[in-house]
């Protein structure tokens, strides 16, 4: 599942914010560095909708490079001189591979590389020298639920809906967990779905779920199916508190996802990674790769955007749509979250 955003009202939301930014980008070197970050990000990203795919993944992901240098200007989390980014901080290598085998490194924590320093204002993982391939960290995007680069079995964003959480106190939180794969569902046991949850720490976690009898041994999930592909079965969780408003179990379903596109989402864990990637480096390092080899693999990259010629063509296609529409809300949601 995913939405399409309202760039426009990001993109107000981001320049209303320069006559008075927030958190630490609001005096100094860290407040001009915030204002003519987001300018630039805003010219890359229109620059980036006046083209096509065969330089369009250079101006977005110049743009959010940008974007992150205003970013760690407003981060609290960030004090004295850290808050410059000097250089990438993430590597790619393998042009020679399938662009699903494409290897994705990044530099060591604690460096200045922008990838590496956006990171660790996030919460989010690096991991050095153990290469992450491309089509890993492209499935961890909601948007690309629906464009697969191969047909191995995948690892997604789960969604779950906020609004089932309910206005009333209980000790259970009882939430739908979305777009299971039907190789879960197919599988129908106990076991195959805990084998699949060990990726998503937090929905491995769980008290119970739905069963298809009310005994509790030899208790199947009870899954509800997609005539699209794939389901959802509803989850519960043991409060800590014996009794919860509805206020505490939304806060304790936000602690175990991530937000992106208005929405909640369960995300897995890659290897070597020890927790989620959060959406927007996810975002970063997919960008990335395809940026560096749009620019220093050109006739690579031609024949992989070329309809007649790539099954990836199509999925970039909407990826890098997607990315004009989806990452004005995100940048301006990351600012806010890590401005709080």
């Amino acid at each position: 599942m995913y939405s399409d955003l309202d760039a426009d009202e990001a993109w107000e939301r981001l320049r209303a914010s320069r006559s008075n930014p927030p958190a630490r980008a609001n005096t100094g070197a860290r407040r001009k560095t915030y204002s003519a970050a987001l300018e630039q990000t805003g010219q890359m990203f229109r620059a980036a909708a006046v083209v096509d795919p065969a330089t369009r993944p250079l101006q977005v992901f110049y743009g959010l490079s940008q974007a992150g240098r205003a970013i760690a200007a407003a981060a609290w989390s960030i004090k004295g001189v850290d808050w410059r980014l000097i250089s990438h901080g993430i590597k790619a290598t393998g042009f020679d591979r399938p662009l699903p085998d494409i290897e994705i490194r990044t530099d060591p924590p604690g460096t200045q590389g922008s990838f590496v320093k956006v990171s660790e204002v996030l919460d989010s993982p690096v991991w050095e020298t153990a290469p992450v391939r491309l089509e890993d960290i492209w499935d961890l995007l909601p948007t690309n639920l629906g464009y697969p680069l191969t047909s191995r079995d995948r690892f997604t964003p789960l969604y779950t809906d906020e609004r089932s959480v309910g206005d009333y106190e209980h000790g259970l939180l009882s939430v739908p967990v979305c777009d299971i794969p039907d190789r879960v569902i197919d599988a129908g046991t106990r076991e195959a779905l805990a084998d699949f949850l060990t990726a998503y720490p937090a929905l491995a976690k769980h008290e119970s779920y739905v069963t298809t009898s009310a005994l509790s041994y030899g208790a199947l999930p009870e899954y509800s199916r997609y005539q699209h592909g794939g389901g959802e079965l509803q989850v519960n969780w043991l409060m800590p508190q014996k009794s919860a408003t509805s206020a505490q179990r939304l806060e304790y379903l936000r602690a175990m996802t991530r937000g992106y596109s208005r929405r909640r989402y369960f995300l897995p864990v890659l290897l070597p990674m020890k927790r989620e990637l959060h959406p927007l480096m996810a975002w970063w390092a997919v960008l990335y790769a395809l940026s560096m080899l749009a620019r220093y693999e050109p006739a690579v990259w031609g024949t992989l955007i070329s309809v007649d010629n790539s099954q990836h063509a199509v999925p970039i296609e909407r990826l890098l749509e997607r990315a004009i529409n989806h990452l004005p809300a995100l940048i301006a949601d990351t600012i806010a979250e890590v401005s709080a």
